[in-house]
C-alpha cells in the first residue's frame, strides 16, 4: 500500500480508503469484518463511513457495526484514520438533521458512541446546508476540536464556490480550514475537474474520490446476479455507452487488467486525489484492487483513456505527491 498527504496536513492516508456504505445493508456483520480485517491487513488505514448508512438496517447501522468490530481489539483505533459524516436526516425530529450547530454537536457525540471511540479524525459535512451560515458550522467545529471530538473538517459534495467560501471563512477565524472534499469523481463522471479540484487545489483541499467505478459500470462484467451491474439503472446506462465501454474493455484487455483496476489507477494520476474510495461487499472484490496503487498506467495510456472518456475542461496543473 502507497500513502499520501492528507491536503496541507501532515497525515498519510492510505490511496485506497475503505468505504462501509454496504457494511449492514448488503454485507453482513460477519462479512464486514472479514473485510475490514482483509483491508487493514493489506496496510489499507483510512475508513470512511457516515453517520446515515445502515439501509434497511436503519441510520447508524453502518457505524455500530464498524464501533462492534472497533471493540473487538481497541489497539486498532490508534492504527486508523478514522472519518465520518453529519448532514443527513436521522429522524423525523425537524432539527435531527443539517449543519445547524446544535445538530453537528448532536450528531458528532451519537456517531461517537456508536463507533465506540472517543474522537474522529475526519468530520465531514455531507452536503451543503443553504441555511447554516458558515460561522455557525465553524463555530460548532472549533468546539468539537477544542473538547478533542473530532481532529480534521473535511466537506463531500461541495461545489467549488462553497469550498471556497469555507475555506476563508476559516482562515479569517485563524483556523485550518477544510482539509477534504470528498467528490463524485470517475472517468465517466469528471465534472469535479472543472471547479471542484481547481478550488481544492488552490486551498490544499485534498479530493477524496467516491463512486470511483461509476456504480459498477466500471467494473466490466460481472457474474454477481446481485451486483449493481445487474441493476437495472446501471444496465441502461451500460448500453447507452455501450461502444465507449467497450473501447475501454478492448484498453484494459490489452493491458492485461480489469477495468475496475485501471478506472482506479487512471484517478490515482489526478492532480489534488488523495485517496479513492473503494466499496467492496466480499473480500474477494477487495482483493482484486489492492495491487492498484502498484500499477504504473503510462502517458500514452492515459492519453487513450482520456480519448474514450473526454475531460470537462483544461486539465489542473498536477500535483506533486
Amino acid at each position: 500500500m502507497k500513502y499520501r498527504p492528507l491536503g496541507r496536513t501532515a497525515l498519510k492516508v492510505s490511496e485506497l480508503c475503505l468505504g462501509t456504505m454496504s457494511f449492514g445493508s448488503r454485507a453482513t456483520e460477519a462479512d464486514s469484518f472479514e473485510i475490514l480485517n482483509g483491508a487493514v491487513a493489506s496496510g489499507i488505514n483510512f475508513i470512511d463511513t457516515a453517520n446515515q448508512y445502515g439501509g434497511d438496517k436503519g441510520v447508524g447501522a453502518t457505524e455500530t457495526i464498524l464501533g462492534n468490530w472497533l471493540a473487538e481489539d481497541p489497539s486498532r483505533r490508534d492504527r486508523l484514520v478514522l472519518a465520518t459524516k453529519v448532514h443527513e436526516p436521522m429522524s423525523e425530529d425537524i432539527n435531527d438533521r443539517g449543519l445547524s450547530a446544535r445538530h453537528i454537536q448532536m450528531a458528532c457525540d451519537a456517531s461517537l458512541k456508536r463507533l465506540r471511540v472517543d474522537h474522529i479524525d475526519l468530520y465531514q459535512m455531507h452536503h451543503i446546508d443553504r441555511a447554516a451560515s458558515m460561522e455557525e458550522i465553524w463555530q460548532a467545529m472549533d468546539r468539537l476540536i477544542a473538547q478533542g471530538k473530532i481532529t480534521y473538517v473535511g466537506s463531500s459534495n461541495f461545489p467549488g464556490w462553497k469550498i471556497a467560501q469555507a475555506n476563508e471563512k476559516a482562515a479569517a477565524r485563524g483556523r485550518l480550514g477544510l482539509v477534504s472534499e470528498q467528490s463524485l469523481y470517475n472517468l465517466i463522471e469528471r465534472r469535479a475537474e472543472l471547479e471542484v479540484i481547481p478550488a481544492c487545489l488552490e486551498y490544499g483541499t485534498a479530493l477524496i474520490a467516491w463512486s470511483p467505478l461509476a456504480g459498477g459500470l466500471l467494473a466490466g462484467r460481472s457474474d454477481d446476479p446481485d451486483g449493481r451491474r445487474h441493476s437495472d439503472g446501471i444496465k441502461a446506462a451500460a448500453a447507452a455507452r455501450s461502444k465507449q465501454l467497450a473501447r475501454f474493455d478492448t484498453l484494459c484487455a490489452d493491458l492485461r487488467q480489469s477495468p475496475g483496476a485501471v478506472a482506479l489507477a487512471w484517478l490515482l494520476r489526478q492532480a489534488g486525489v488523495a485517496a479513492a474510495i473503494i466499496g467492496p461487499r466480499s473480500l474477494e472484490q477487495l482483493s482484486s484492487v489492492l495491487h492498484v496503487p502498484d500499477l504504473h498506467l503510462s502517458d500514452e495510456t492515459m492519453a487513450a483513456i482520456d480519448a474514450i472518456f473526454p475531460a470537462c475542461g483544461p486539465a489542473p496543473e498536477a500535483y506533486a505527491w
